[in-house]
């Protein structure tokens, strides 16, 4: 409602300055037909102050404008004219076109060059002589022109509209893709500075608690070295790590990726880790197959087990804590068990999110992967962590 009491500005400028234009054609005396002396020549004005009228309700009611204002433009014929009737009136039928539903926009330049066509077939039948081409290409600018006129700019107008709505959904795609892989970035450094330093600083906390509550100078001194291997160790790794994080860092020297070949070295780290909690740590390969593993799987496998030998310092009870590699075909199977159980001395607290990376990280392999409780052969209870990858560059997932 409020569409009607407030035209565009646009309109009323038009609407103005058409009623105006047309008063000062009459009053100049300058009209479009002879011969209506039975009409008295001010009638002229009401189809003039009507298509006027109309011009305010072009945008926000085109059809009924466009009807009503054909009803003036006849009636406008049975007096002397204004010349300002016809013009407005082929804005009226523009503005149908171009602001009206779908339909009527398609509607409306086929119904408009029928009417051409009749009319101009029509009065070639009654004149029988060139005069009736003239009346029929009047007719057609007056109507088809309009109108076609307005599918031009409608369909124009569109398509802008859908570039730009185009344009509008790439930008978001883009910024949501951006935003993924901001996401994915951040949790692939969460994982490699968990991975990186979660062992040597379990390892830190788990012997600086016993060192403070051993009364023995020389076993206090050597777990103060297994805690300043572990400090110099964890803080190298840190070092490596963010200088490959800052951009344009020339000194930074990218560390080696793990390999399988360097799970015995881990192991064996664990066990001196290990060795003031009662855990003893083994290594057994017994893979069939001594072919290479993508770059990814290495890495991979080398973190499952290192995160795995992290928990079983945290966690485990005394006892063995055994790492098995092996592989059949295309699948490569790592696994580390270690007791389940209470044990006294100094833990670490531990916050779930080294389960969650390897997770993560076996998810974008393609691979499987199981932890919880279970019993061995000898019905001890053991908390294993069990992962199967892909050993090959087909199996491997994108």
């Amino acid at each position: 409602m409020l569409s009607f009491l407030r035209p565009h500005r646009h309109d009323v400028l038009i609407a103005v300055i058409g009623l105006l234009g047309g008063l000062l054609l009459w009053a100049l005396g300058l009209h479009t037909q002879s011969g209506r002396d039975l009409v008295a020549p001010w009638v002229c004005l009401l189809p003039l102050a009507v298509v006027s009228a109309l011009e305010l309700v072009r945008r926000t009611a085109p059809q009924t404008g466009l009807v009503v204002g054909t009803l003036a433009l006849v009636a406008d014929q049975f007096t002397i004219g204004n010349l300002a009737t016809v013009v407005m009136f082929t804005d009226l039928m523009y503005a149908a076109v171009l602001y009206g539903t779908p339909s009527a926009a398609r509607r409306i330049p086929v119904t408009t060059f029928l009417i051409t066509v009749a009319v101009t077939i029509g009065f070639l039948a009654w004149f029988r002589n060139s005069q009736a081409l003239l009346i029929g290409i009047i007719t057609g600018v007056v109507s088809f022109g309009p109108a076609i006129t307005g599918v031009s700019v409608r369909n124009h107008r569109d398509a802008a509209e859908a570039a730009r709505l185009r344009a509008e959904q790439t930008t978001l795609l883009a910024e949501m893709d951006r935003a993924q892989a901001v996401i994915a970035e951040r949790a692939r450094m969460a994982r490699e500075l968990h991975d990186l330093v979660a062992n040597h600083l379990s390892a830190i906390a788990i012997h600086s608690t016993a060192a403070l509550s051993l009364d023995n100078p020389a076993t206090s001194r050597e777990v103060l070295g297994v805690i300043r291997e572990n400090s110099v160790e964890g803080l190298a790794e840190m070092r490596r790590l963010i200088g490959l994080l800052r951009t344009g860092d020339a000194d930074a020297e990218p560390s080696a990726s793990p390999t399988l070949d360097s799970l015995d070295a881990l192991v064996e780290q664990a066990r001196t880790n290990a060795g003031a909690s009662g855990l003893t740590c083994t290594f057994e390969d017994t893979r069939e197959e001594r072919g290479p593993v993508p770059a990814p799987v290495e890495l991979a496998t080398y973190r499952i087990v290192q995160e795995s030998l992290t928990n079983a310092l945290k966690h485990a009870a005394p006892g063995p804590v055994s790492v098995r590699l092996g592989r059949a075909g295309s699948s490569l199977t790592v696994e580390v068990a270690s007791v389940l159980g209470r044990r006294s001395g100094p833990r670490a607290p531990g916050s779930g999110a080294g389960l969650v990376g390897m997770r993560e990280r076996v998810a974008l392999l393609g691979g499987t992967i199981e932890a919880g409780p279970v019993n061995d052969r000898a019905g001890t209870r053991m908390w294993r962590v069990r992962a199967e990858l892909p050993a090959t560059e087909g199996n491997v997932r994108a």
